[in-house]
C-alpha cells in the first residue's frame, strides 16, 4: 500500500449525506425512526472503519437524535447531512446543516451555559469558604470541648483528693438478721 494512500483512522473528519430511505420503509411504521437511527450508526461503523463495526462506539449528537425524532416515530426525515469525527475508536456524529429551530435551542443553551459558569465558579467559590470556615469552627470547638473535659476531671480529681483525706465519720455496725427460726405461720 502507498503511503500517500493510507489514511489515519486515529484522529478523521468526513460529512456524509445517508439515505435511510430504503431500510426504513421496510420494517413496520411504529419502528421507522428506531430503524432509521440505527441505519445511520450502522453507516458509519462502515464508513470510518471502526473494529468489528460496534454500534456502541458511534455516539450520536443530541440534537441529530432530536432532529430524527422531530416528526415522530413513524416519519423519520428520508436523508441526513451528518459531520462524523473520529477520535480513536470512538465516532462522534452531528448534523452538519442544523435547521433553524434546532440551532436557536443550541445557541440558547451554549449561552444559558456560559452565562451560568461564572455564578457557579462563585457559588463553588463560596462553598470552599464556608467548608473551610466550618472545619475552623468544629476544630474550636473540640479545642473547647476537650479544656473543658480536662478542666472538669481536674476538678473531679481535686474533690476525690478532699474526701479522702477527710476523717470519715464512724458508723455502727450492721445487726445481723436470725435467719435461723424459719418460716413463720405455717
Amino acid at each position: 500500500m502507498n503511503k500517500k494512500n493510507k489514511v489515519n483512522y486515529e484522529s478523521l473528519e468526513r460529512v456524509y449525506v445517508i439515505n435511510v430511505r430504503s431500510q426504513v420503509n421496510v420494517v413496520p411504521r411504529y419502528r421507522r425512526t428506531e430503524k432509521a437511527i440505527k441505519t445511520i450508526k450502522e453507516f458509519i461503523a462502515k464508513h470510518m472503519k471502526i473494529p468489528e463495526r460496534n454500534l456502541k462506539n458511534v455516539r450520536l449528537d443530541r440534537y441529530l437524535n432530536e432532529y430524527m425524532w422531530g416528526r415522530g416515530i413513524q416519519n423519520p426525515p428520508m436523508h441526513v447531512k451528518v459531520k462524523a469525527v473520529r477520535e480513536k475508536d470512538i465516532v462522534r456524529v452531528e448534523l452538519a446543516e442544523m435547521p433553524k429551530d434546532l440551532e436557536f435551542k443550541k445557541k440558547k443553551e451554549e449561552k444559558r451555559h456560559t452565562a451560568s459558569a461564572p455564578v457557579k465558579a462563585k457559588k463553588v467559590k463560596e462553598d470552599a469558604e464556608a467548608k473551610t470556615e466550618d472545619k475552623e469552627k468544629k476544630e474550636e470547638a473540640k479545642e473547647k470541648e476537650k479544656t473543658s473535659a480536662e478542666a472538669t476531671e481536674k476538678l473531679e480529681k481535686a474533690k476525690h483528693k478532699e474526701a479522702k483525706h477527710e476523717a470519715m465519720p464512724k458508723t455502727k455496725p450492721a445487726e445481723k438478721k436470725d435467719h435461723s427460726k424459719g418460716k413463720q405461720g405455717h
